[in-house]
Formats: structure tokens, sequence, C-alpha cells
């Protein structure tokens, strides 16, 4: 199965899917392009590790129709930017985009239109089902419309990582596309077309599919009963802008879209696997370099005020006076727990940064330990092959980055795991 990886970052996807099986997904090309930067490191330890492949380093939005028509990709994964996803229509009747990286959603449905994939697995944020804030799910049911109209149906789950079984608890929504002329496609669930034409719609109708019998119920098992009874079905219009200006369904946390209309519901993890901790991960004291300790008083002092609780007044630009409030949180990370959600931020004096204490003794977390947050194999990113052709030595900080903007590869291997399953 040929892969094409978009916002590949440093390679987390093509990590997974190889780990699941790597006579079955090759992946022959990758795109990764950090914007508003000179350097381009990511791409550069993606180019050290794969040099197999075809490594594009230019914005997406610059890649040519001509070169993804080269591309017969089986599949595309990758994991993209969580912006405005609002559209709006010009005087010309063309679609318009608002929103500065928003518009990279569309260069994956440029990139599926011209392609024609058998399958898609993408990954983002969470909150991305909860936006905007006014209008919550529109974002999402606008993707859902797009890729509808391109004739794919979409099966997603919001998974936290340490719920099965990995160190960090991290929550991400997963989205599986696949065309509906597919096999797979057409042994998920004869009966939809037979219900479609009903006026009272079925809202139970994929529910089998969605608690037992799906990609993602097999593989990240879920309680068989709704949270607090929420589902919701919802028909998409065939109008995006009518979606992007009137949406007012919802989208819980699990569902599944097929032929323009969409089944969700709020589910809960079974809970039958461990987390592994903080304390399982972390090397050995005798591993850790001095300068990942915390020995200047100033610092300490920093991070004891960022992760104390905090009422601070503030006023905002038009003179409006308001108090900031903050709860506090423990002053170091519980080495029993998996960690939390690491983000780019990671390793700086930052209220989100892990703060270890050892021995009596306090420090952040290594490269090492931050690339077993992601399931990533140690030292991944401590090279990288520079445009120049030269092999360079990554600073942690870009390292910190890289981690911060990755993915849990191992939930990666565990949806490919299921896929040559089904397919």
């Amino acid at each position: 199965m040929k892969v094409l990886e978009l916002f590949a970052g440093v390679g987390g996807f093509r990590i997974g899917l190889e780990n699941s099986n790597s006579e079955l997904f090759e992946t022959k090309w990758a795109n990764q392009w950090e914007p508003s930067r000179k350097s381009q490191d990511a791409f550069e330890v993606y180019n050290y590790r794969f040099p197999d492949s075809l490594n594009i380093n230019e914005s997406i939005e610059d890649i040519p129709d001509e070169e993804f028509e080269k591309m017969d990709a089986d599949m595309i994964v990758g994991g993209f930017p969580c912006q405005d996803y609002s559209v709006a229509r010009s005087k010309k009747n063309e679609l318009g985009i608002e929103g500065k990286k928003g518009v990279l959603f569309w260069q994956i449905i440029r990139a599926t239109t011209i392609i024609r994939p058998k399958y898609l697995i993408l990954e983002n944020v969470d909150r991305l089902l909860k936006a905007p804030s006014k209008q919550r799910g529109r974002d999402f049911a606008i993707m859902l419309a797009s890729f509808n109209e391109l004739g794919y149906s979409v099966e997603w789950r919001v998974i936290n990582a340490a719920e099965y079984g990995r160190s960090q608890r991290r929550r991400r929504v997963f989205f599986f596309v696949y065309r509906n002329d597919t096999e797979f496609a057409k042994k998920i669930d004869t009966n939809f077309e037979a219900h479609a034409s009903h006026t009272l719609f079925d809202e139970t109708l994929y529910d089998d599919y969605i608690f037992n019998k799906g990609l993602f119920a097999r593989q990240f098992p879920i309680l068989d009963t709704p949270v607090k009874s929420r589902r919701a079905y919802y028909n998409l219009p065939d109008d995006i802008v009518e979606i992007s200006d009137g949406f007012s369904g919802k989208v819980w946390n699990t569902g599944i879209m097929r032929h323009g209309r969409y089944f969700t519901i709020d589910t809960k993890p079974t809970m039958e696997e461990q987390p592994i901790t903080l304390g399982e991960i972390i090397q050995p004291e005798n591993e850790v370099a001095e300068r990942y300790y915390l020995t200047d008083k100033d610092r300490l002092e920093k991070f004891e005020y960022l992760r104390g609780a905090k009422k601070i007044e503030r006023t905002t630009s038009e003179g409006h006076t308001y108090t900031f409030a903050e709860g506090g949180m423990s002053p170091y990370d519980n080495l029993e727990l998996p960690g939390r959600t690491m983000l780019t931020s990671e390793g700086s004096v930052n209220r989100s940064t892990h703060l270890l204490k050892i021995d009596g003794r306090y420090r952040l977390l290594t490269p090492i330990e931050a690339e077993r947050l992601q399931d990533f194999p140690d030292d991944w990113t401590k090279y990288k092959k520079t445009l120049t052709g030269e092999v360079a030595e990554v600073t942690d900080r870009m390292r910190m980055f890289f981690m911060g903007n990755a993915l849990v590869t191992e939930i990666v291997k565990r949806i490919g795991d299921e896929l040559q399953k089904s397919i």
C-alpha cells in the first residue's frame, strides 16, 4: 500500500505504520514545511531518517497539481493545523476561505481530488470537534461534507493515548476516511441505502458499528452505552457555504459519516488498559546531563509561581477590567502517573512544561524522555541532514518542539494493525 505523508514533521505516521507492517505500508512521498522559519529542521530530520522516499520541502500550497498527479498513493496520512475553516462565496460564485492556516485542510482535499486514494488517516487536536466556540462543530461538519462531496465516508474517534496503555495523557481526534467504492466501504452497512429515504431517520442505525465492529471500536474498545445519553445524527447540506453559515448540529467524540449523514455518540473507553507511567519512561539519573537540572533559584521560583493558583486583575485594550483566575497544579509531576499533554513549549520555563523531582532535585525532561512520551525511538531527533548534505546535531530546544508537535506513534500502529485486518 503506497502512502503519501503530508505535514510529516519528523515522521510519526510513518513510524507507526511501519511498526504495524513495514512490508504492507510503504511511504513513498512526504511533504514537510515549517512556515515562517529559515531553518527546516523537522524536514532535515525526516530526510536523515528516510532518505529512500521522495521528500518535498516546500509549502503544500506550492506543490503543483502535476506533482500530485504523479503520485499513485493508496493512502494519504497527516496531522494538519487546526484553524478557522469558515467558508464564503465570492462574487464569481467560488468558495473563499477565511483563516490563514486553515486553508491547509483544503490542500488535503486538493490532493485527495487529484490522487483519489482509497484511504486517509488524519489527526488533529480534539477541540476541532468543538470549533468555533460560537458555532460548535461547524468546522468538522465542513470537513465531513467536503469528503462526502468527493465520494468518501469518515469514521472518527477522540483517543486519549494514556487510556489505551501509553505514557501520555494526550487527547487527539483521529479520522479514518475511505472511498465509497472500496470493498471496505461496501462491507460496512448494506442497510444504509434502505434507510436513507426514510423521513424519520433511525439514529441507532450504526450503533453496532460504532460500539463494536468499527475500525476504532475493535482497537480502542468503548463502553456500549452513550455518556449521559448523548447522541445525534445530522443530514449535511450539499452546499458547504450553508453549513458554514447555519450549522446547528452536535458533534461528539465518536462517530461515522456515510452518504451525507453523520451519526455521533459521546463514548467512554472501557479503561481496561493500564497506562505507562512517567517513572517507567524516565532515564536513569546517571544518564541525565547536569544541564537538565534546575539549580537556579529564580527558575525554580518561577515554576512555583506558574504552577500555583493565581488571581490577576487585567485590563483589556478597550479599558475593561477583569480578573484572570487560574487553578493550582501539583508543584511537580507525579512519576506514578502518565505524563501530561506535551506542548511545543516543553523544556522552557512554562506552566505546561513537565517538572520532575527525583532524589530531592528538580529537573526537566530530556529529549529522549520526550521521544518516549510519543513512542518514538530513543534519539530519533538527535541528528539531521541539512539541505547542503551535511549531518548535524539538533538542539535540545528543537527536539522538544518536534515532540510537542508530534503524535503518539503507537496509536497509529494500532490503527494500521486494524486496517490490515480489514482489507
